[in-house]
């Protein structure tokens, strides 16, 4: 919907059609790449989450009754519509997030696409313990049902993906949706629900655009079995206090501080190449970046100057550019909080090279490698969230650990060796739900994804994912 000669306003996406919102306040959506708005969103109250609620309610009491075989079609006929019409989901993300276009078309929607159809086929896979006589005279089975109304909120890092990630194990498991994107990242989500609208009966998919209130009144719906929010870790912890009330499962997945532990036996030209790449992806807007070198004193010099090198050779730059290997960082708020870790660093550390921001418009920064950090400094705990390395020593394996656990985090980690043992040992001692050997931040569908600690609880992808988003129930029958 557009008034004449004004920015487009979003609508929310309920029971099959766009809905205009009731609520008489928006926000414009801001273009990080231009700082220009480009559309208007309505700020949907606890009446518009109600009316998407009652409208998933009511589509439940049929999708949940779907066959296993009958959601595996449409979830793959939703994968080819996708595919069809990815230009729309590359151009209305790129519009929110500034992001090149080939990285949205590539590495977000054509990988989301590859995740749906496994979730199509793990749809077909949920299994219980057999059937038996436990007990005299009577038999015992398990029944696998789905939870009903589940709410999901998405980040703003990743759109499409993070979408994707949340209504693909929920479709598969018979649950019908309420999502709500983020506020400044929302277009893509509409335009995936009107492409899941030719797919899916009404209502199993719906989408709610806002903030605020919003976010807070899907929490607090009664009818809702289940919110799943990726986002930072304050947002995590204020959904699970909330969701208490009623009781609410959570599925949180969140921030990351994620260490990459480099020894001296290590290929410390890929070593390098592989964590410039990992800690600079999406501007190092990602909760797994390699944000965190840990090296083996003995080398590190040597390796800090493979790392810069292989940092400054990445360019951030807008989506016409085509050799710009990172976009903008998503909004103003966060850019003036990265560019504060490098204005307040402590005198010991050092900028090797970055730390500046780029052009006059757009919130871009420089491939920023940081060393000197100590432990204790807050670019060090804390989760900085742009395109920002930093670099210690250690002295010996003991201390590697110790360092890299020291943080409230555990989501994502990797080890760079060529000793066999030592990466065993690693993989055990680190205290992050991804561990990564000589490589750094790649996901596949078939295996889980979430953290420990701060960074939350509950995992995405693989059939994990799939057992979040269902309950177990028992039968007993006398024989």
């Amino acid at each position: 919907m557009t008034a004449p000669g004004s920015l487009p306003i979003l609508q929310n996406y309920v029971n099959g059609q766009l809905v205009t919102p009731r609520a008489t306040d928006s926000v414009e959506v801001i273009n990080p790449a231009t700082e220009e708005p480009v559309a208007l969103m309505p700020l949907s109250t606890a009446e518009d989450v109600d009316d998407a609620v009652q409208a998933a309610a009511e589509a439940f009491k049929t999708w949940r009754r779907t066959t296993p075989a009958r959601r595996q079609a449409l979830m793959n006929k939703l994968a080819d519509a996708i595919e069809d019409r990815a230009e729309e989901l590359v151009e209305a993300q790129h519009r929110n997030t500034g992001q090149p276009r080939a990285v949205i078309r590539d590495d977000e929607v054509g990988v989301a696409v590859d995740h749906l159809r496994f979730f199509a086929g793990a749809a077909r896979l949920l299994e219980g313990i057999g059937a038996g006589e436990y007990a005299d005279g009577l038999t015992s089975y398990v029944r696998r049902e789905p939870l009903g109304v589940v709410a999901q909120i998405t980040p703003w890092n990743y759109p499409v993906f993070m979408a994707i990630w949340k209504i693909a194990p929920a479709l598969a498991a018979g649950d019908t949706i309420v999502l709500k994107p983020a506020h400044s990242t929302p277009e893509s989500a509409v335009v995936l629900a009107q492409i899941a609208g030719q797919v899916l009966p009404p209502g199993v998919f719906n989408v709610v655009v806002g903030s605020g209130q919003t976010g807070p009144a899907l929490v607090a719906h009664p009818i809702p079995a289940l919110v799943s929010i990726t986002g930072s870790t304050r947002a995590g912890r204020e959904i699970a206090r909330a969701a208490s009330d009623t009781l609410k499962r959570c599925h949180l997945e969140l921030g990351g501080k994620a260490p990459a532990v480099v020894f001296a036996d290590a290929d410390l030209g890929a070593a390098a190449e592989g964590i410039a790449a990992a800690g600079l992806f999406n501007a190092g807007q990602d909760c797994t970046a390699a944000c965190r070198v840990l090296v083996e004193a003995a080398v590190a010099e040597e390796f800090t100057a493979k790392l810069v090198a292989q940092a400054s050779a990445l360019k951030t730059g807008d989506a016409e550019d085509e050799t710009a290997f990172y976009g903008p960082l998503n909004n103003a708020k966060h850019f003036a909080k990265v560019m504060s870790y490098l204005t307040d660093l402590p005198p010991h550390a050092k900028i090797e090279t970055g730390g500046r921001r780029v052009g006059d418009k757009g919130f871009y920064v420089e491939p920023t490698v940081v060393s000197g950090v100590r432990q204790k400094d807050a670019i060090v705990q804390e989760e900085v969230f742009g395109p920002v390395i930093t670099v210690q020593p250690f002295d010996d394996a003991d201390q590697a650990v110790a360092l890299a656990n020291d943080v409230e985090f555990g989501l994502a980690s990797s080890v760079w060796t060529s000793s066999h043992a030592t990466a065993l040992r690693f993989s055990r001692d680190l205290d992050f739900g991804t561990v990564w050997i000589n490589t750094h931040i790649p996901l596949v569908a078939e295996f889980p994804h979430g953290g420990f600690k701060a960074s939350g609880y509950g995992k995405d992808l693989s059939h994990y994912a799939l057992e979040e988003y269902t309950r177990v129930k028992h039968v007993m029958s006398a024989v």
